[in-house]
């Protein structure tokens, strides 16, 4: 699985994007509230792990999470 920070612009707040090995979009969310869509992507169990990977995580990069 592959994590993007994107920043956002003016008035778009920035966002994450879970992708699978495929490169496919699993889950699109804001910074500031990942629950629901953590949830419905059933990875609501490793939340608090993602979110720090996405503190660390400098805007447009792309790293590779093991869960």
């Amino acid at each position: 699985m592959y994590i993007i920070k994107v920043k956002g612009v003016a008035k778009i707040p920035d966002y994450v994007q879970l992708r699978d090995d495929q490169f496919t979009l699993l889950a699109y969310f804001r910074v500031d509230r990942p629950e629901k869509a953590l949830q419905k992507a059933g990875l609501g169990s490793h939340e608090e792990y993602i979110m720090e990977m996405v503190k660390e995580l400098p805007f447009g990069k792309i790293l590779k999470l093991e869960l």
